[in-house]
């Protein structure tokens, strides 16, 4: 009977207006709908008003700013803790060792079909007065420094993953430093005997609540960053660049929803994962990044939201951030892709063995691309002087819009790495759907 007048009242009028109220309130505070309406307005002001579009930068740089204050310690603390419930060594090694072998595997397919695609596409050529144009020389002498300054050897690339000062990592933000030292402190902890161990993991999942609470604070801001991104990006370029460039612009984002519609949903059929279904499940994340270009604004929320889909918390710990160091599908693709796109540019021909030799560098040089905005055209640049073919002014092309590259770029990591965990989490029969 209960149950019954339940049923009768919830098909009142009184009812039906309060879940209308629920659904209006909902769409306005939705996050992800916050941001779309700010990119709109982003790109309303960039173009009307141009100047002051450019002038609003700064509020894109103070959410990132915010974001990156919490990665370090969120990484750190998520992947101790996932080390410490994990329980041993074996179960550990098992999923890392999966990690690596997808990692590797994904990436190169990736670099190969950025070549491929160049290749078929044909992307650069006919270029030749967009390369002696002003808006390419804009910029120029600081593109060429980005590469000259970028530029490490194997050796220093090695070195610099292991930090000489444990605040010293967190500080810089250096992400791959930090992945060691939660991997060596975590080890630690389990090498402890139970009792000593209880309260101090007790107090780091504490810590990492609060962290996500900060995190969910600062996300509020996210619209506003947005907003400021989008009207410098702009407002900044203006219609010529975006116009002059507009064929390689429209040919990456291409290639990366090939990607995504091809490669990774093959990968996701093998493993019997409904990639629509994922992609729907992040779509927010997907939102934000339009809008901030950057990977790292949504790591914190695929850390809670990814658990909640079905991964073991301690899968998602280990493998996601350490993904976003080794398993960049996007940044791989852009750096194939940028190669061909130079080559042609500026009639470069080069031979099959060429191309792959450059593979095989872009294969060291794209695990070191840093997680923010940007990070991927600072490792494209060291990766086109290390090959001393390709013309380092050339950079300059890509320099005017590789913001509205970066959008895909990011995009395509994030996704890609949401890929990797779910795939990971099922080989190693991690993964237990919930949603």
């Amino acid at each position: 009977m209960a149950a019954t007048v339940t049923r009768v009242d919830s098909s009142t009028p009184a009812h039906a207006e309060a879940t209308d109220e629920r659904k209006k309130k909902s769409i306005w505070s939705n996050l992800g709908f916050q941001v779309a309406l700010s990119m709109v307005l982003g790109i309303i002001v960039g173009l009307v008003w141009p100047e002051f579009g450019a002038s609003l930068k700064i509020l894109g740089d103070i959410f990132l700013r915010l974001i990156k204050t919490a990665v370090a310690p969120l990484v750190f603390l998520t992947v101790v803790v996932g080390i410490v419930a994990a329980g041993d060594f074996k179960r550990i090694g098992k999923v890392g060792l999966l990690a690596m072998i997808y990692f590797e595997i994904v990436s190169t397919i990736a670099l190969a079909v950025g070549l491929a695609f160049g290749n078929l596409s044909g992307v650069g050529r006919n270029l030749g007065s967009v390369t002696a144009s002003a808006n390419a020389a804009k910029g120029a002498a600081a593109a060429v420094k980005t590469a000259e300054t970028s530029h490490v050897t194997f050796d220093q690339f090695l070195l610099g993953v292991f930090p000489d000062n444990f605040m010293g990592a967190f500080a810089k933000g250096e992400l791959l430093q930090v992945l060691v030292i939660a991997l060596i402190f975590g080890f630690g902890l389990m090498m402890l005997t139970p009792n000593k161990r209880k309260p101090i993991e007790s107090g780091l999942n504490t810590i990492s609540t609060a962290f996500f609470e900060f995190i969910h604070i600062i996300m509020r801001l996210a619209p506003i960053g947005t907003f400021g991104a989008v009207a410098y990006a702009v407002g900044a370029n203006g219609t010529a660049v975006l116009i002059s460039l507009a064929t390689f612009v429209l040919a990456f984002y291409l290639l990366v929803i090939l990607f995504v519609v091809v490669v990774l949903s093959a990968v996701c059929a093998l493993f019997r994962i409904n990639l629509f279904h994922l992609l729907r499940y992040i779509r927010e994340e997907i939102i934000i990044m339009l809008g901030t270009a950057s990977s790292e604004s949504v790591l914190p929320r695929l850390l809670e939201k990814l658990p909640a889909y079905g991964a073991s918390r301690q899968t998602v710990g280990l493998v996601l951030p350490t993904g976003y160091a080794f398993n960049l599908d996007g940044t791989s693709l852009f750096m194939s892709m940028g190669v061909i796109f130079l080559a042609n540019a500026y009639n470069v021909p080069l031979s099959f063995q060429q191309e792959l030799g450059i593979l095989a560098v872009m294969l060291l040089t794209s695990k070191g691309a840093a997680t923010v905005s940007g990070g991927s055209f600072v490792v494209f640049a060291a990766t086109v002087t290390a090959t001393g073919i390709l013309p380092v002014e050339g950079l300059a092309l890509i320099f005017g819009v590789y913001r509205f590259l970066s959008i895909a770029i990011a995009t395509c990591n994030v996704i890609g790495n949401t890929v990797a965990t779910v795939v990971v989490a099922k080989l190693a029969g991690e993964f237990n759907a919930n949603v």
